[in-house]
């Protein structure tokens, strides 16, 4: 028999007549993002063949999203008149009351022997607590029983979201409405559709056909191929035609099947500039009046304005949205410049600049959206310092959010460094070809969308983050899972959760329940890499390495060695951090079942003689690279996995230092690591040279490496240019130059000495 509960105690936080386990006892539920609080208690509720639906008057529509359980039967809602009147068991979706303690954002879920009861003030929350059910059935063991629990829970920042770009690659709409249940499944609640770029116009707008009769579609399928090949457009039917858009039926059905889960669709429109598609069929809005000539309309023609009024009418007509997005980046700003009706209309307004005829562009179509009771919402570019008020979405980094937000403008924290999804999450050797950069899963868990500095009284102006898939490199929906998927849940976690409550370790736990849903859904995720991360930290103090070995695998299976042999399955399995206090060199790999399934990687744990001597820099460091300044060469710590990781040091010019050692010494090698990572303009030296000195001034060449990688290669890599000698030399000074052949950044982290 089903213990029964009264509707009060449901309601209350803390259930006396429920046994709270043992905290131990709390891995039975791995959601993501982590609630406020889950409280685990004895027994559990099993769902009957046909479970009992019940909802007060506010909740019955959203009911409705309990029928996508996967494993469930739920009858007919039954309304729910009271709550006095509250059924005993099945599933109740509860409106609350001022007693119950509850934020208005905020939902209760309580699972009992009796059935589920979930409470909350409104809708938005409510769909939130269905959300929660709805994924505990794709996590748990057995969707059709749940054990017995509380969770209370909240979001931190009303805007959670998720931006797809379609114009570089046309995706269907059945693949839309899977990115949708997805983010819903991890409460995102803002889709961003971007739907209009250079690459494709993908709407249908019924004054403008040829925008979707020709504009929508490219001579060749690949974004990259197009933009490589004369970048020109075909009308549809066309044997090489190549694109996609969607009907304005479409793009309701999209809207409302979003809506039912609780999520916004924003529409981007990129105006005024990148354009090429719009001007490629309506040369009468560029700036020469020709095809293919700029990129940007000319906002000197009122037929622009005439046809920008006429694009938004139709899409505020489609989109219910508070937001329409539209863009303002990457202006070409001398187009317009060399256009004289541009001109012209700088004199006739009285604007002294370029600059100013563009914030009177997104001011007029502010203004517009304004008067239909809309908002705009703009990147970086659109922002105008004197004007608080206009909602700005920063790919630029925290000190442009920052800036808008102490300005008065509300901001939508979306960093290209941490949140552009088109980047690599893994060695670029090992992965399909992406935009570059390097953003893996722990470093979009690590992001904190509140910028450091940003006044107390000015926090409220954060609105919240969102991570943007830029889709130039994925032609497929399989890419764009890849990309997006498992990246979107550290992000969906830290948009959502109290960050003082986020563990990355503990995330990473709760993540390998969640692979199991990803795989049902059929999602082509990124899976978690067997290779091997070896981190080493000296110890000045103690004069000793601490080796630390991970990988993205959760369950233990690393083997090591220290004595430069490759590991097997008979090797040592790591389970804590190594000290060592000599040098080694520490291989090591991943194995299931005795198989190596990963690389090896290797590491140096170094403890050399010019750890701590005096250092003399002939060229300087890059202030934008300082690393631990002097001292950072002969530190006894290598460089980790980021060019910002406090470890390499950059140099604009040659590296050229030279290390006093205050005597002679017998030198028996030299070693340097330098990092070549493109996103970060690192590049490799043209050559490396060491020389020896016994009063540092007559200097006598011991050798030069010079770098064989071709200046073509765009991959991440750290390369050791090493010197040992034949025969041990004897000097007081080691001098070490590498030529700067890219007039890019050398980027360099220790010399090794023995």
């Amino acid at each position: 028999m089903a213990q029964r509960v009264s509707p009060l105690l449901l309601g209350l936080l803390a259930l006396p007549l429920l046994l709270v386990v043992p905290a131990y006892a709390q891995s039975q539920v791995s959601l993501i993002p982590k609630p406020t609080l889950v409280e685990m208690h004895q027994g559990a509720y099993v769902f009957p063949s046909a479970t009992p639906l019940a909802a007060f008057d506010a909740f019955t529509d959203v009911a409705d999203l309990l029928y996508d359980h996967p494993s469930v039967n739920f009858m007919a809602v039954e309304r729910i008149k009271s709550h006095k009147r509250i059924p005993e068991t099945g599933v109740r979706l509860v409106q609350a009351r001022d007693g119950d303690r509850l934020a208005k954002d905020a939902y209760r879920l309580v699972v009992d022997t009796s059935g589920i009861v979930i409470t909350a003030h409104q809708a938005p929350a409510m769909i939130n607590g269905i959300l929660t059910v709805l994924q505990l059935a794709y996590t748990q063991p057995d969707g059709r029983r749940l054990p017995a629990m509380v969770i209370e829970d909240k979001p931190r920042f009303g805007y959670r979201g998720l931006h797809l770009d379609v114009s570089r690659h046309f995706y269907p709409l059945p693949f839309l409405k899977k990115f949708v249940d997805l983010m819903a499944l991890y409460k995102f609640n803002t889709f961003h559709w971007h739907l209009a770029d250079g690459a494709g116009w993908r709407l249908e707008i019924n004054k403008y056909p040829k925008l979707t009769q020709k504009a929508a579609w490219r001579t060749h399928a690949g974004w990259k191929e197009w933009m490589h090949n004369g970048q020109r457009y075909l009308p549809m039917g066309e044997p090489n035609a190549s694109g996609g858009y969607y009907t304005q039926a479409e793009a309701r059905q999209l809207v409302a099947y979003a809506a039912r889960k609780g999520i916004t669709i924003i529409p981007e429109i990129e105006i005024p500039g990148h354009s090429e598609e719009v001007l490629a069929v309506y040369p009468e809005l560029s700036c020469t009046g020709e095809p293919y000539r700029h990129n940007t309309f000319c906002i000197g023609n009122e037929a622009t304005s005439t046809f920008f009024e006429d694009v938004l009418t139709e899409i505020i007509a489609i989109f219910p949205s508070e937001y329409i997005h539209i863009g303002g980046g990457e202006v070409d700003k001398a187009a317009w410049a060399a256009c004289d009706k541009c001109k012209a209309r700088v004199e006739q307004s009285g604007l002294d600049s370029i600059d100013a005829l563009q914030r009177y562009a997104v001011g007029r179509i502010d203004s517009f959206l304004r008067i239909h009771g809309r908002k705009s919402l703009g990147w970086d570019e659109t922002m105008d310092e004197g004007a608080p008020g206009t909602t700005i979405m920063s790919r630029h980094g925290g000190t442009t959010g920052l800036n808008a937000a102490t300005a008065g403008h509300d901001v939508v924290m979306t960093p290209d460094k941490h949140l552009s999804f088109d980047q690599y999450q893994s060695d670029p050797r090992t992965q399909p070809e992406a935009a570059g950069g390097y953003i893996p899963l722990s470093a979009v868990y690590a992001y904190e969308p509140i910028p450091a500095g940003l006044a107390a009284d000015k926090v409220k102006h954060i609105l919240g983050a969102q991570g943007n898939i830029w889709t130039a490199y994925m032609p497929t929906t399989e890419q764009v899972e890849y990309m997006a998927f498992p990246r979107a849940l550290a992000l969906a976690e830290v948009a959502w959760s109290d960050p003082a409550r986020r563990d990355w370790d503990d995330f990473n736990k709760r993540l390998q329940r969640h692979y199991q849903l990803l795989q049902r859904w059929n999602v082509n995720y990124c899976r978690p890499s067997y290779a091997v991360g070896i981190d080493v930290d000296f110890n000045a103090d103690t004069l000793t390495n601490t080796i630390t070995l991970a990988t993205e695998q959760s369950a233990p299976g690393i083997r090591y060695t220290t004595d430069g042999q490759e590991p097997d399955a008979g090797s040592a399995l790591y389970s804590k951090p190594i000290e060592l206090a000599v040098p080694a060199t520490i291989n090591a790999a991943f194995f299931v079942d005795s198989g190596r399934v990963g690389p090896i990687a290797t590491a140096k744990a170094d403890i050399h003689k010019a750890i701590g001597k005096n250092i003399t820099y002939q060229t300087v460091w890059d202030e934008s690279f300082p690393a631990q300044q002097d001292s950072t060469l002969l530190n006894g710590q290598k460089g980790g996995a980021l060019a910002t990781d406090g470890q390499w040091q950059g140099f604009v010019n040659n590296v050229d230092v030279t290390i006093d050692f205050q005597r002679r010494e017998a030198i028996k090698s030299v070693a340097i690591d330098f990092l070549q990572d493109p996103s970060a303009n690192g590049y490799l030296p043209g050559d490396v040279t060491v020389l020896l000195s016994d009063n540092g001034k007559n200097f006598r060449e011991a050798g030069t490496v010079r770098t064989e990688t071709p200046t073509t290669d765009m991959f991440r890599e750290v390369k050791t240019y090493a010197f040992n000698f034949d025969a041990v030399q004897t000097a007081r000074y080691v001098r070490v130059v590498a030529t700067n052949a890219r007039n890019a950044l050398l980027l360099t982290d220790e010399v090794v000495v023995y």
